[in-house]
Formats: structure tokens, C-alpha cells, sequence
């Protein structure tokens, strides 16, 4: 199953008034799993940057000033997403951002029935605790040492990590990995039925057998039949 772990940054909290999207962050996952393919870009406002929103991730008016409008990237982002379901931390936050971005350009918008919200999940496992991303990973384990401020790839990479673990990805890695191993080993045994002849020559027989005779009758050697030696 291909999914796409998503995660944006914005101007700010309110599409409608204004706020607009500046990053956005792609991770693919098969069947759990990072593929290593990403999709990543910032992108022109067309605004200025308030510095509530500069403190959390960065992203001053200036730096982005010479990066694409999102009707530039549009559709390379749907084409990337593709029919893949969506992985998103609190979900309706990126969702209504995306969604005002691409009714701005008259295209078909993102399906919320399609998503996956982590948060959610986060809250049936952890009732009545912190759950955003940064107390999530610390509570399973995540490194997020390489994370300074919020960034979209960043925190999708880490989120990737976050949902294999809410999903319990350990344990189904663990049964495919036995899955594996009971093959290769009926296909060893498939191609072992006549067992290989010895490369042992006479003279390495008689060599081993006056060792084994110097070890007395406790070494292990002497415990073999001499005919598998």
C-alpha cells in the first residue's frame, strides 16, 4: 500500500484571512516502509511573514521571495501524491491550507476520507496526554536531534517514523522477516537432497584424526562418526 506522509508550514493559522502555505514536505511510504522518494518545495506567499510564524519554522518574506507560487508546483504535488492515502499530523490544519491553495487554481480538492490523521491515532493510544509530534517521539523513542525548528520535510520524516510506530510497523517487520527467512531456508534445503562429496583429502583426515587422538577420549571431535569428518 503506497502512502504519502505529508506536513506543511504556513504564514499562519486562517486561510481564509489571508495565511498562506510556504512549504510543503513529502515522504513515501510502501507498505509501511520509506521508499527514499520526496517531494519538497517552498514557496512565494505573495506576503509578508508574520514573526509569530517566523519563530516557528524559519521561513522569513525574503528568503522566500524568489522561491515558486504554488500554481508553479501544483501540479507536480498532485501528481506525486497521486491516489496514495494521506499521513498527516492534525490533519484539518494542512488540509485546509492545501485545499484553500488549490481552489485558489480551480483544481479538484484533496479528499479528508483519504487521510490518515495521526493525531487521532496518537490520542486512542495515549489518552489525556501531550501529542504533537515533538512529545510523541520522545515518548517512542524517535530521534529528532537533526530538528532545530519545524520544517516541512523534516517533521514529515520524522512523522513518517511516528506512525510506523503508532501502527506497530515492529511487529509486522518481525513476521514478514520470519515469513523470509522459513523461505530461503525450504529453498537451501530444496537444493541440498544429495549432499555435496567431501574436499577433505586422505592425508587431512589423518592429520585430524592424530589430534583428536592427542585430545583424549573428552574431545568433542571423538563424539563424530569418522565417516562425517
Amino acid at each position: 500500500m503506497r502512502e504519502i506522509v505529508l506536513d506543511t508550514e504556513t504564514t499562519g493559522l486562517e486561510p481564509h484571512k489571508g495565511d498562506r502555505l510556504v512549504e510543503i514536505g513529502c515522504v513515501e511510504l510502501v507498505n509501511l516502509m520509506a521508499t527514499g522518494k520526496t517531494w519538497h518545495r517552498y514557496f512565494n506567499p505573495q506576503r509578508d511573514m508574520p514573526d509569530g510564524a517566523f519563530q516557528v519554522h524559519g521561513l522569513s518574506a525574503e528568503f522566500l521571495a524568489d522561491k515558486p507560487l504554488f500554481a508553479a508546483e501544483a501540479e507536480a504535488f498532485v501528481e506525486f501524491i497521486g491516489d496514495a492515502r494521506l499521513v498527516i499530523h492534525n490533519a484539518e490544519f494542512d488540509m485546509r491550507f492545501l485545499n484553500a491553495e488549490l481552489a485558489r487554481l480551480g483544481k479538484p480538492l484533496l479528499d479528508m476520507a483519504n487521510v490518515t490523521d495521526t493525531l487521532a491515532l496518537a490520542r486512542r493510544r495515549f489518552p489525556g496526554q501531550q501529542n504533537n509530534l515533538d512529545a510523541l517521539s520522545a515518548r517512542l523513542g524517535i530521534d529528532t536531534s537533526k530538528r532545530t525548528k519545524h520544517g516541512a520535510l523534516i517533521d514529515a520524516e520524522i512523522l513518517a517514523e511516528v506512525y510506523a510506530e503508532l501502527v506497530g510497523k515492529r511487529q509486522s517487520a518481525l513476521g514478514l522477516g520470519s515469513a523470509i527467512s522459513a523461505q530461503i531456508t525450504l529453498h537451501v534445503q530444496a537444493r541440498r537432497r544429495t549432499p555435496l562429496p567431501s574436499r577433505l583429502t586422505d592425508a587431512e583426515r589423518a592429520a585430524h584424526a592424530a589430534l583428536v587422538a592427542e585430545m583424549g577420549d573428552k574431545a568433542i571431535w571423538a563424539r563424530y562418526p569418522r565417516d562425517q569428518t
